[in-house]
This record gives structure tokens, sequence and C-alpha cells, in this order.
């Protein structure tokens, strides 16, 4: 058993594990123009559709950016505008409830107006009427006072 073992070993020693003769060149070789056709064929073209594909995606996000900034432009345009119109809507209703507290002023005062022109016209009247009564009962009260007292009395009275 320990006489294969030697052989092995012995085997081993007369020949080298890398063995460098003309096979490497040829190896290089075409290791050289793999490696430029692969770089011509494959490499370039994948880089470039890469570059362009990048430059792509930066186009298409800066025109997001661009559209975003547009709309975030009109957004607030819209909401400047709403409130300018919040503002002159607020404005109008003010106008209009003042218009409103005036016109129920006036025609509160037009009715307080008539109703005490009314009151004053009837005060008058009375006041006449009573006037006029008076002015005819007075003389007949004498008469109707002595008539009174002479029937409670049962006699005439002076």
């Amino acid at each position: 058993m320990t006489q294969p073992v030697l052989l092995t070993l012995a085997s081993a020693a007369e020949h080298p594990l890398i063995d460098i003769d003309s096979t490497a060149f040829v190896q290089f070789a075409i290791f050289v123009v793999m490696a430029l056709a692969s770089t011509q064929l494959l490499f370039k073209p994948y880089l470039r559709m890469r570059e362009e594909r990048d430059a792509g995606m930066d186009g298409a996000r800066k025109e997001a950016e661009n559209l975003s900034a547009q709309a975030d432009a009109k957004l607030a345009d819209y909401e400047d505008k709403l409130a300018s119109a919040r503002a002159r809507a607020q404005e109008e209703r003010r106008k209009i409830r003042a218009e409103a507290a005036d016109h129920l002023q006036q025609i509160t005062d037009k009715a307080r107006s008539a109703a005490q022109s009314a009151i004053d016209a009837a005060n008058t009247k009375v006041v006449s009427e009573t006037e006029s009564a008076r002015a005819e009962l007075l003389p007949k009260a004498d008469s109707l006072a002595s008539q009174m007292v002479s029937k409670l009395l049962g006699r005439e009275v002076a």
C-alpha cells in the first residue's frame, strides 16, 4: 500500500499542474477577441439602452415635477379666486342685509308714523266729540238735575 502513494507523488513531480505552452497564448487571444466582440455587440448597446432609459426616466420625472408644479400653481390660483369670490359674496350678503334692515326700518317708521297719525286723529276726534257732547249736555244738565231732584223728593225744587 505504501508503494502506490509513492508512485503517485513521483508522477506528480514529473508533470507540473500548470503547463504554460502555446495554448495559453491561443486562449488569451480568444479571450481578447471575445472581450472586444462582447463589448461591441453586448455591453455598449446595453449601456446605451440604459442611458437612454435613464434619460427618459429623468425627462419623465422632470415633466411630472413640472406638471405637479403647474397643478400646485393652478390650485393656489383657484384657492385665491375662491377666497376672493367668498369675500365678494360675504360683502354682497352684508350689503343686502344692510339694505333689508334699512328697508325694514323705513317700513316700520312709516307704519309707526301712520299709526301715530291715526292715534292722533282718533284722540282729536274723541276730544272734539267730548267737547261737543259737553257743550250740548251742559245746558241740559241743570234742567235734568232739577227734574231728578223733583222726582226723588216728590216736590218741585226751585
